[in-house]
């Protein structure tokens, strides 16, 4: 059964849970062990996404930015003894 079959049927579970009469720590069991699922079935999908190259990793070079904010403060220094 494909992922995507398999968080069809837990949104269906998800939907009718409440209306199914369990008593209310059953039922917040029942839920509980639902979202895990969701959560679970989530990150294997996300997996998958990086695997195929859907999705990239993302860096940040935030100190390249400091670095010319830097320079330009020190350029304008200069400039400023100079005059």
């Amino acid at each position: 059964m494909s992922k995507i079959k398999i968080i069809l049927i837990l949104g269906i579970w998800v939907a009718i849970l409440p209306y199914l009469g369990f008593p209310y720590s059953f039922k917040n069991i029942l839920f509980s062990i639902t979202g895990l699922a969701f959560v679970g079935i989530g990150y294997l999908l996300y997996k998958e996404q990086i695997i195929e190259g859907k999705i990239k990793e993302k860096t940040f070079d935030n100190f390249s930015e400091n670095e010319i904010k830097i320079e330009k403060e020190y350029a304008n220094e200069d400039n400023k003894e100079q005059i």
